[in-house]
């Protein structure tokens, strides 16, 4: 490997002296986390959400606590602003929610940032501009005495349009863990003064590891130095903004905390640019697991993981700390003994302390959370490994008709495969676990068939679909997609119809082959499985929509 080529940490940037308090300090209450989903994991996302999906987003974020949701770069498209004069409707923001919006540092785009505020109350105008070396010298062509002067006439012109109304203002010098300490506390001192901040009016300085460069302990000192000698300490809310590219990111929020940071900037699950933003999922399970109060609610984490999946289009691993399908199985027969003797041992404590088993002292092996403090029920989970210890649900499946079920399909099909073998205790054959399946998810849409369909493309990502049901009366709906098209077509006949999760893979080699899709929906309220097999890939998955949307009625 050519690492002669790159320059450690030390080299790149002045480490501020080591004044080390935060090694031994505990973490013994949450910051205020600021997720920036609607904005800076946007923005990463290769299809940028629409309004509907940063409503949903916007609606998770309120219904989990946070007070603080960063909303948009209103001046960087239409869509963002749109968003947020949506967001300025009467009753669409919670009271006690502020908003923040983004800004870089010139006066035309801080006009258009304010302009997408008009009416609002409760809002954070947060604006950056890069500090660091490399980007003042290649990107921006400033020197720092240049720099320094566009940031302060930029703030004052923040502070000329904010008047008296009920604006607070951040600051990030964008790359901070590669910018000269002296450079960036002269800047940011500059404008806790402009801004007059004050404990009842605290100005939020965010300092971001843009780009990961060194241990997270460097960030550390990085963090404690910033926090010994800013001016008007009292005044200053200071926040983070870790990225993940060195993969400790998680670390790097943490140890920062300890120094003295206050305020963490990130993402559900760590979305963003490169290896993505800090996950605050992990950051407040980890304050969870130390007896820490995290001030979010994940009790119900596969709902938030679901939406998070929905908003973004992109899945969260199945090995994901907490939320992952798999972090609450056990595939080692030795994990699983020790697993269910904890598990009983702990049911007996409850017991004895007279309280029920979700009150009692956790303390089972492998386990560093009880799953159901975030709406995981660990025995399913179990049951179904123990299942693929003979064999496999899922092995058989895939050996012998080549069927390759999404992990949540996977748990779903083992508890109809208990239930269908709980009786006789004896062991299901491929073949009846084929016709188990079968009968479960595809027959459904048997029972009450689309007798004729089609979709078409009436314009540019507008499709149209139209189909009559036996027994029932014709649809017809628009979406930017066939499957969109469909659940438009259900909502319009006064059918809520949400597609979750959707796949397909081939069944046989070459054209003209099966293919068979799955699609989990919610329907009314509750979610359902699917599936479909036919020679058009579109058919089987027109087909396992209906599938679904059957076993619900």
């Amino acid at each position: 490997m050519p690492s002669h080529r790159y320059r450690p940490a030390h080299e790149r940037v002045e480490v501020p002296p080591a004044e080390r308090a935060w090694p031994a300090r505990r973490l013994t209450q949450a910051p205020l986390w600021v997720p920036v989903d609607l904005r800076d994991g946007n923005q990463a996302l290769a299809e940028p959400m629409d309004t509907g999906r940063k409503r949903r987003m916007f609606d998770l974020l309120t219904t989990m606590g946070f007070k603080e949701i960063e909303v948009g770069y209103p001046s960087a498209s239409r869509l963002d602003f749109d968003f947020v004069r949506h967001l300025a409707t009467p009753g669409a923001v919670p009271d006690d929610v502020s908003v923040v919006v983004f800004t870089a540092a010139r006066r035309d785009l801080i006009e258009r940032t304010f302009a997408s505020i008009e009416g609002m109350s409760r809002v954070v105008v947060h604006l950056y501009t890069a500090t660091a070396p490399t980007w003042r010298d290649v990107v921006l062509g400033h020197d720092r005495r240049e720099l320094r002067d566009l940031i302060r006439d930029a703030a004052g012109h923040v502070a000329r349009l904010a008047g008296d109304r009920d604006i607070r203002f951040q600051f990030s010098p964008e790359v901070f863990n590669l910018t000269e300490p002296d450079f960036v506390l002269e800047v940011c001192n500059d404008l806790t003064a402009l801004w007059d901040a004050s404990p009842d009016r605290p100005v939020i300085h965010n300092l971001p590891a843009t780009v990961e460069v060194a241990t997270p302990n460097v960030y550390a000192d990085q963090i404690e130095y910033m926090h010994r000698h800013l001016d008007r300490r009292d005044a200053v809310i200071l926040s983070v903004h870790p990225h993940n590219d060195r993969g400790t990111g998680v670390a790097c929020a943490e140890l920062a905390l300890l120094a003295g940071a206050q305020r963490v900037e990130g993402c559900l699950f760590g979305n963003g640019e490169r290896t993505g933003n800090v996950d605050l999922v992990t950051l407040a399970l980890n304050l969870h697991t130390q007896g820490v109060d995290p001030m979010i609610d994940l009790s119900d984490i596969d709902e938030v993981r679901r939406v998070a999946e929905h908003c973004n289009r992109l899945p969260v691993p199945e090995r994901h700390p907490y939320a992952g399908d798999l972090v609450y199985t056990a595939f080692s027969g030795t994990h699983q003994d020790a697993i269910g003797k904890g598990l009983a041992h702990h049911a007996k404590r409850a017991a004895e302390l007279g309280v029920p088993p979700e009150l009692a002292p956790w303390d089972v092996p492998y386990l560093p959370i009880d799953p159901a403090d975030v709406g995981r029920d660990y025995q399913a989970v179990i049951r179904v490994n123990s299942q693929s210890g003979k064999g496999g649900i899922a092995y058989l499946l895939h050996t012998r008709y080549g069927l390759e079920l999404p992990r949540r399909l996977q748990i779903d099909f083992s508890q109809v495969v208990q239930r269908a073998t709980d009786g006789s205790g004896e062991e299901i054959t491929a073949e009846q676990l084929w016709e188990l399946f079968r009968a479960t998810y595809v027959a459904p849409v048997e029972r009450r068939p689309l007798t004729e369909w089609s979709t078409a493309e009436t314009g540019p990502g507008v499709h149209e679909f139209t189909g009559t049901l036996r027994d029932g009366g014709p649809l017809r709906g628009t979406g930017n997609g066939p499957l969109s098209a469909l659940t438009g077509a259900f909502a319009a006949s006064g059918l809520d119809v949400d597609i979750l999760h959707y796949a397909e893979h081939a069944l046989d080699p070459g054209q003209g082959g099966r293919a068979i899709a799955y699609v989990e929906a919610r329907v009314g309220g509750a979610t359902y499985w699917g599936a479909a097999v036919d020679t058009s890939v579109l058919t089987a998955s027109v087909h396992a929509v209906l599938a679904a949307v059957n076993r619900s009625l």
